[in-house]
């Protein structure tokens, strides 16, 4: 890898910015000096962090106050939503996912099905394709299906869904429609309001440039409600300091589902990365993505391999996926790029190129020399 990050181009798994390192380090500095002092400031401090990177995350995504909340990731954030709804609205019903989706969601839902109730109906991929294609998802969407999640940027072909058209269809069926949006938050533009989503699940990672352990999960003001979370604590409560046995309540918002003392630490070392991209041009950060991501499919077409992703920008989220012939070891083809100053990753045969923040024109220039040196050998 260059030193500048110029051809780094994983933004689909961690996300890097000018100046990361340092303001991660005193970030932790900072919070090492406060919790390793012999004072009572340490909770104070702790929730006053953990209070701005649930406001950073609202204000990306219009969230209200009240529904958004920390969790670990989205698998957990999605467990946490399906457990908590009523069983008769499962129960011999259906819950409908797409093949493309993240796969430790869809493990999630398939270990759920039996316990909960519902069969779980998963989209298919045709023959040959590399995404999902949203009327195949529309064709299986009945009036029987209970809930829906929706992937809206596929992370194995950078497919992008139309959101408007998968929601309102689910809307006019009475689903509950979920959205998870970890691919594309932070470049895409996204809001909770239009389309109008039931629930919402991402994680900090990715363009959001934060770190693990620093999901959320959002759920729309009027299904909070009907919500019986089955994790719970001391912090679902409106006052987590009532600690009368025979009198727990449920908070009335987003408060509900949290249970024990929240995990603070990584919404803390998440929010210098999202405030330092509460700054940004977005903008900027698409169109710069979008310039970038156009070269790399001419790239690929230069040397005669296969882009999977969709070439129209409206279809796509923002990354380009490249897949390898057989006879090409993706192994071999990364350990090429990297001696070129590259790094990507790949899935399978997939390449995935992510141009981000980092990635310069000259980045992108170094992925067309490492392709042409395997041409060549």
């Amino acid at each position: 890898m260059t030193d500048d990050g110029s051809g780094y181009f994983l933004y689909h798994s961690i996300g890097q910015y000018p100046g990361k390192a340092a303001d991660l380090q005193a970030a932790m500095t900072e919070l090492a000096e406060v919790w390793g002092t012999p004072n009572d400031q340490q909770w104070g401090y702790l929730f006053q962090q953990r209070a701005r990177f649930i406001d950073l995350w609202r204000k990306l995504i219009e969230a209200p106050a009240g529904t958004l909340t920390s969790c670990e990731n989205v698998t957990q954030a999605l467990h946490t939503f399906m457990t908590s709804l009523p069983k008769k609205l499962l129960h011999g019903k259906r819950v409908l996912v797409a093949a493309d989706c993240f796969p430790s969601n869809h493990f999630l839902l398939a270990g759920l099905s039996e316990r909960l109730g519902f069969t779980l109906e998963t989209v298919a991929l045709r023959q040959g394709a590399s995404y999902v294609a949203d009327e195949d998802m529309l064709a299986l969407w009945d009036r029987d299906v209970a809930v829906a999640l929706i992937t809206w940027v596929s992370s194995t072909s950078s497919h992008r869904v139309n959101l408007s058209s998968l929601v309102e269809h689910g809307k006019a069926r009475g689903s509950i429609v979920g959205i998870d949006i970890t691919q594309a938050a932070g470049l895409l533009p996204f809001s909770v309001n239009a389309p109008r989503a039931d629930f919402v699940i991402s994680t900090s990672l990715k363009w959001m440039c934060g770190t693990p352990g620093a999901g959320v999960l959002y759920v729309e003001e009027n299904l909070l409600q009907d919500c019986q979370p089955e994790l719970r604590g001391w912090f679902s409560q409106d006052n987590p300091f009532s600690w009368d046995l025979e009198k727990f309540q449920l908070a009335p918002d987003i408060r509900r589902f949290d249970n024990g003392t929240p995990g603070m630490m990584a919404a803390a070392a998440s929010v210098p990365a999202l405030e330092w991209h509460a700054r940004q041009d977005s903008s900027a950060m698409i169109m710069h993505n979008r310039r970038l991501s156009d070269r790399l499919t001419a790239i690929a077409d230069e040397n005669d391999l296969s882009v999977i992703s969709p070439r129209a920008e409206a279809e796509r989220g923002g990354s380009i996926m490249i897949k390898l012939p057989d006879k090409l070891s993706a192994r071999g083809v990364l350990q090429e790029l990297g001696q070129h100053g590259v790094v990507a990753d790949a899935r399978g045969q997939i390449l995935r190129f992510s141009p981000g923040p980092l990635t310069t024109d000259a980045g992108v220039e170094l992925v067309g020399e490492g392709l042409r040196a395997l041409k060549k050998s």
